[in-house]
Formats: structure tokens, sequence, C-alpha cells
């Protein structure tokens, strides 16, 4: 009579197996189904800490703009070398970095040469603006500001010829893929930080408003989420849910019309800033900010106690921003799950407890700056040329002594034309 050898394993193979089976976990029903559970208490945690970082990013950025353009503006440079930081990091390997001492040091060599060209270019007007009654640092600055390409060019083609000279062998593979890649951080860092900035100086509106708008479509998403979401909405970010997408889209668009009135009416933060101090700003607000009643329709209902209430122009320019804030620059975010799931990361670093690294909090707002800038000169800024633009040119790409002809030169015609009137 035989054995029944098929209940109990005999071999060490069969022996594994078994082992492999008991430890398989039931999956969550709940889960599978696509359900949050809100009683998670490690949820509840996740959004205090969450809400405990907000409130006081929100408060320190809130000082910042009050402090004025330069301190905007240094913050805007802070988080680029964190965002650098983060992203230099997110390819490195500290064994073959043990082997190319310097190597570093070379790509802060190449981010550095960017800033310098791109704060070079955005911020000449600026400068000379603040240094003209002075004549020592007038023509100081003006030589800077001319030959600012050839130097930076200088710079960059230092660090390459540094480059090529620590190549060795066996490491080339890994020496020109972190070249790529620190130009390519080069491109996604400062091609958000320079219409950033330039927004900044457009009038500190033109980068409030929006970075506000992804801050409270970010928090919308996360709180209409937690609570009512249900529906997963993209399968790079599980977390994210139609219910969630939605009711953010509508918090922020309504905020955006709410908040471009208030905004728009303090002078600190409509005014374009022409110079690089710090002083109190007055100028003609211009058009967009001054208000004109507008008289509410009939359909309205009876019981709503205003009849007409008063509009700002450039309201309706913040419903598109609004707009694009809701629908085009989450898509930032999604981009950013996507390639930390490809680089098998959860975060991009760790600086801020419950979001992650900045650049984890920044990537729609790259989306967004250079969306608002590229509004912002497109349908809001006059197209013809004005005496301002012309005047901010001839004080920078002229030196003084063709400033001194120029000025003669006008002066002879202007005297013409009067006789000829005469």
């Amino acid at each position: 009579m035989q054995k029944d050898n098929t209940s109990t394993p005999s071999t060490p193979t069969a022996r594994v197996r078994h082992r492999r089976r008991s430890n398989e976990v039931v999956p969550d029903v709940s889960k599978a189904n696509g359900n949050l559970l809100v009683d998670d208490r490690n949820k509840y945690r996740s959004m205090w800490i969450r809400a405990y970082s907000s409130i006081w990013m929100i408060g320190g950025f809130a000082l910042i703009i009050y402090l004025g353009h330069l301190c905007i503006t240094a913050m805007v440079v802070v988080i680029q070398i964190y965002m650098a930081k983060e992203l230099f990091n997110l390819l490195r390997k500290a064994h073959e970095d043990r082997h190319l001492p310097g190597f570093r040091l070379l790509n802060w060599h190449f981010f550095f040469t960017a800033m310098l060209f791109v704060y070079g270019r955005i911020l000449s007007q600026r400068l000379v603006s603040t240094v003209t009654p002075d004549k020592f640092l007038y023509q100081l600055v003006s030589s800077l500001i001319k030959y600012q390409m050839v130097i930076c060019y200088s710079l960059y083609i230092s660090g390459f010829v540094w480059f090529i000279l620590t190549l060795k062998k066996k490491m080339y593979k890994y020496q020109f893929g972190q070249y790529a890649w620190t130009h390519m951080i080069l491109i996604v860092v400062f091609t958000q930080s320079s219409f950033t900035v330039a927004n900044i100086f457009e009038g500190i509106f033109w980068f409030l408003l929006p970075a506000t708008l992804i801050a409270i479509n970010d928090i919308a998403a996360y709180f209409f989420g937690f609570f009512f979401g249900r529906t997963p909405l993209i399968k790079l970010s599980p977390k994210k849910t139609w219910e969630g997408f939605i009711g953010a889209s509508i918090t922020t668009i309504v905020s955006a019309f709410l908040l471009a009135n208030v905004m728009g009416r303090y002078q600190w933060l409509t005014c374009p800033r022409k110079d690089l101090s710090t002083g109190w700003l007055q100028c003609d607000p211009g058009p967009l900010f001054k208000p004109y009643t507008f008289i509410l329709p009939g359909w309205v209902p009876q019981w709503f106690p205003w009849k007409e209430i008063s509009v700002l122009p450039v309201q309706w320019h913040a419903l598109c921003l609004g707009l694009f804030a809701s629908i085009i620059a989450p898509f930032g975010g999604f981009f950013a799950s996507g390639f930390k799931r490809a680089f098998k990361v959860k975060d991009f670093g760790d600086s801020i407890p419950g979001h992650g690294g900045i650049t984890d909090r920044m990537d729609c707002q790259m989306v967004m700056a250079v969306f608002a800038y590229i509004y912002h000169q497109s349908f809001v800024v006059p197209q013809s040329v004005s005496v301002e633009v012309i005047w901010d040119q001839i004080l920078v790409n002229l030196s003084f002594e063709e400033q001194q002809a120029l000025y003669v030169k006008l002066r002879d015609i202007l005297q013409e034309r009067l006789l000829g009137q005469s």
C-alpha cells in the first residue's frame, strides 16, 4: 500500500513554496474597490503634519511678500538652490563620486554661471536705474552689462574644459550622464525662475496671484480628495481623485476672481519695480486696476442683498489664470510623479515635513509661472513701444557720451519743428 505524499511536502522546494503561501497577505477589499480609508490613523497623522508645515510656509511667504521685490527674488534664488541640490542628488552615486574629487563642484559651477546669465539679463535695466546718480558705479555696471555675455560664456567654456580634463577611464558613461543631467536641471530650474523673477518686477500681483492659486488648488484637491475622494484620476498619482480635481477646480476659479479684487487694490502689489530699491511704490494703477460698477442682471434672485458690485477689469484676466491653475498646471505634478516613479523615489527630498522636498512643491509652480508671464505679455502689456521702454534701452545700451549726443540731436529736431509751426 503506497503512502499519499501529496498532502505533506517532502522536498525542500515544496517546503519553500508552502512557506510562501502561508505569508501571503489577503488584499484589502476597500482598497481594491478604490475607496479611501478615512478612519486610517496614519492618514490623519499625515494630514496634520502637512497642515502644520503649510501654516509655517504660508506665514513665511506672507512675510517675504511684505518685505518686497528684492526679498521675493532672494526667496526664488534660495528655492532654486534647494531644487538644484535635490535634483543633483537624484542620480548621484556615492561610489563613483569618491573616484571623482571636485566633480560635484563642477555641477555648481555650471549652476551659478547660468544664474549670472539669467539674472544679469533680467535685472540689468533695474540695476542701471539704481546706480545712475553715481558716475563711477554707472560706468562699472554699464561695462559689466555690456560684457555680460562674454563673461558668462568664458565661465561656461572654463567649466567645459574642466569637465574634459576630469574624464577618467571606465567612468565615461557616468560622467557624461551627469553632464547631460546637469544641463537638463539648468533648463528646468532656470526656465521657471527667469519667468518668475520677470513677473515679480512687472508687479508682485503677477507673481503672487498665480502662486497663490496653485497653493489653493493643491490644498483644495487634498481636502476634497481626503474626505470625498472615491474615483481615481490618473495612474501616475494613485492618491489623486476626480472628486478632488473637480472640487479644487471650482475652488480655484472662484478664489481667482475674489483674490484679484483684493490684491488689485494695493499699489504695493500692482506697481512695477523699475529699480532695485526697497522704498514704497506709487504709480498710476492703470485701467486694469481701476474699479467700475457692474450691475447684476435681472435673473439674480431677489433675496440677494447686492444689486451692483464693484469689479476690477483684472478680475476677468484672473479667471483665465484660475482656469489654467486648476486644469493644466496639475499636469506638472503628474509629470513629477511619473519622473519619481521612473527613478523609484517617493519624494525629491525631505526638507518639508509632510510635503517632501522643495521640488515636490514647485512642480506645478513652474508650469504656472511660465503661463502667467506669457499671458501677461500677450494680453495685458500694451503691444506698442512705450516711452519707458525706449528710455530703459537708452540707459542700458548707450554710453553717457552717446546719451548726450542723442539729447542734443532731439533738442535740435524739436526746435526746428517748433519754428516750422510758428
